[in-house]
């Protein structure tokens, strides 16, 4: 059940933020970096593309146990994903508050995976 939530949260993330990205780059980018012209909106579609694919992944193995021997690459997904995302948005410190709303949120969800990586498959029965 915790992973299939963990997967759940993180599909319905990426899809919202991929599909606003997706439709309102011309936008949203000039307004989270200004002087970004909105004829540049293929820059977020291109970024959109990455985050709704990963949301379909995510979504896909919503039923999966994360964590273990198998689970592993869709925790090292997630986990590269939101650390790498998070550190980039929290370096851009100062744009604005949307920027740092989705820096938190993705941190949020980087430590998540990381418990994840560590402890090893969660949903697993209690021993007898």
């Amino acid at each position: 059940m915790i992973s299939s939530a963990i997967s759940r949260v993180s599909a319905l993330l990426l899809a919202t933020i991929g599909l606003t990205m997706l439709f309102a780059a011309d936008t949203i980018l000039p307004y989270l970096l200004p002087g970004l012209t909105p004829a540049a909106s293929w820059l977020g579609q291109l970024i959109a593309a990455g985050w709704l694919s990963i949301a379909l992944f995510n979504w896909n193995g919503r039923n999966t146990i994360l964590g273990g021997i198998y689970g592993r690459p869709a925790v090292n997904l997630n986990l590269m994903l939101y650390l790498v995302s998070a550190l980039a948005l929290f370096k851009a410190n100062g744009r604005s508050p949307a920027v740092l709303v989705m820096g938190a949120l993705f941190g949020v969800m980087a430590i998540v995976y990381g418990v994840a990586l560590l402890r090893g498959p969660f949903d697993l029965p209690a021993p007898r």
